[in-house]
């Protein structure tokens, strides 16, 4: 692995990792490349991708860099031509961020497939459903409203917990209510699927039920039940374990049959959760563990906000933002693809990023900065240990 990147830049190294053949598919569906001569649909997602990675503030800055690194342009596979301003603004304004959407739908996939562990004795695939909100000045982004005087947009991910990226990611208008997002998943049988409180959609959970697959979501307070049977010997810490079913009509129609509840003191953080499950062949201390794993997919939004820029954008169009936010999901899900292929077993995908992002027009291969460190990075106000767990 070292030998077939010793000549190429780090960067190069990186996005060999990327599926050209597959993203040129997308880009002939949407016509990204119509009347193109010289700066293509790839030089701007690899544009964008290293602005990602070098952590450049604003498109001037990026463009600086590469004025500054201009010989080695080419060889980050940018194209021959000088990158002006103008040309990737109007690249992020005008060609279709779908291409860049699908691109990243694709790279899930193959991310999952490739990084899957088992974390949990449990068998099926695991999953975690969360949202988001990216903040955006209403002055400058005035199509992101929501309210009077708010601007934002929406992240939904449905993140693998095993193989620790997302599975299904989508943007809307921060307006959109979490629990309309359930009905976009494609639910796997024999698969968990774990939800916080926003998500208690009795419709949805009912759907999942009848695919043989199996949810955990924290309780509302004011749920309103009764108890069809209960569980009398319980583990430490388990309060409750009862069959229960809706007596709320509209509730009760939605789901017509009974489920379990499971009611557990967490001595850590001295707080009560109740979850709802219908998975009865688990443990009531496995339920508990399961929710657990859903702080998985909240390291997930803290890493992607303070390390990849979509809270600073390029642009200000519609297109523009979730163009740079779909390619900002594809540098993540590329360093998480080329961590596995390249054996680097140690760093968390933090330090990685970290040290990477020094390191783009270095030719040295991957590996060898991570088995022999060359960089120092300083702990930054104790984030550092949010991502210690992320070990793949």
């Amino acid at each position: 692995m070292a030998a077939m990147f010793q000549d190429k830049y780090v960067f190069s190294q990186l996005t060999a990792f990327l599926n050209r053949t597959q993203f040129n598919n997308y880009v002939r569906k949407y016509g990204g490349n119509r009347y193109v001569k010289h700066f293509t649909c790839w030089n701007q997602m690899l544009a964008m991708m290293f602005g990602q990675l070098s952590n450049r503030e604003s498109l001037r800055d990026l463009i600086v860099a590469f004025e500054a690194h201009r010989a080695k342009q080419y060889h980050l596979g940018l194209g021959r031509e000088p990158i002006a301003k103008t040309t990737l603004a109007t690249a992020n304004r005008n060609r279709d961020y779908r291409i860049f959407e699908e691109f990243a739908f694709y790279m899930m996939k193959e991310a999952c497939e490739k990084r899957t562990t088992n974390i949990l004795d449990i068998s099926g695939k695991k999953y975690a459903f969360d949202s988001t909100t990216i903040p955006l000045c209403l002055a400058t982004f005035p199509w992101a409203k929501f309210r009077n005087k708010k601007g934002g947009v929406k992240a939904h991910v449905l993140y693998d917990i095993e193989a620790q990226v997302p599975a299904f990611y989508t943007v809307t208008t921060a307006s959109k209510h979490d629990s309309t997002l359930l009905s976009s998943i494609h639910y796997e049988p024999n698969a968990y699927y774990i939800f916080d409180r926003a998500y208690d959609s009795f419709k949805e959970l009912y759907k999942i039920h009848l695919t043989d697959s199996f949810f955990v979501v924290r309780a509302k307070t004011n749920l309103k039940y009764k108890t069809v049977q209960w569980k009398r010997r319980m583990p430490k810490n388990i309060m409750t374990d009862a069959e229960v079913k809706l007596t709320g009509y509209l509730s009760g129609k939605k789901y017509p049959e009974s489920f379990r509840l499971v009611r557990y003191y967490d001595e850590e953080d001295d707080r009560e959760f109740t979850f709802l499950t219908n998975a009865k062949q688990l443990s009531a201390l496995d339920v508990a563990d399961l929710y657990k794993k859903r702080w998985f997919v909240e390291l997930f939004f803290k890493w992607i906000k303070q390390h990849l820029h979509i809270k600073s954008f390029y642009g200000t169009s519609e297109n523009a933002v979730y163009t740079q936010i779909w390619i900002a999901v594809c540098a993540f899900l590329l360093l998480a693809i080329a961590k596995k292929h390249m054996h680097i077993e140690e760093p968390s995908l933090y330090m990685i990023s970290q040290t990477i992002g020094t390191m783009l027009f270095e030719r040295i291969p991957i590996p060898e900065l991570f088995n022999k460190p060359i960089i120092n990075v300083p702990k930054d106000d104790g984030q550092l240990d949010l991502f210690r767990d992320l070990k793949s």
